[in-house]
């Protein structure tokens, strides 16, 4: 549905790959928290609980894609996002893994693509 001629477009504040926030007709599709430089899914568990509590919103942040999130300096969540979380500390550490956690940097742990997001 498109809006009348007369109602503004509905808008949605995200980060930009520089931490940044800007203006988006197209609703971000990871949540983060700018405090704790995580991102993760728009249901994750944990904070969806933090929510209900009444915590969190005040630094609640949204990303337009998981590449936009590891540019701005933020991690996997290690509830939603485990595996990608154990790739980001292992890669973080400097920890040799021989196979089991693939690669160094941003594309072994974010991936590539849609798909991606589902992986291990």
């Amino acid at each position: 549905m498109t809006p009348d001629a007369g109602e503004p477009e509905h808008t949605y504040t995200l980060l930009g790959p520089d931490g940044q926030p800007y203006r988006s007709t197209v609703p971000g599709t990871l949540g983060g928290h700018r405090r704790g430089r995580l991102y993760g899914r728009l249901d994750c568990p944990s904070a969806l609980r933090a929510i209900a509590h009444g915590h969190y919103v005040e630094h609640r942040v949204f990303f337009a894609d998981e590449a936009t999130a590891v540019a701005a300096g933020y991690r996997p969540c290690a509830v939603c996002m485990p595996g990608k979380y154990a790739r980001w500390k292992a890669d973080r550490e400097g920890i040799t893994t021989g196979g089991a956690l693939p690669g160094v940097g941003f594309e072994s742990w974010a991936g590539a693509g849609p798909a991606a997001a589902h992986g291990p």
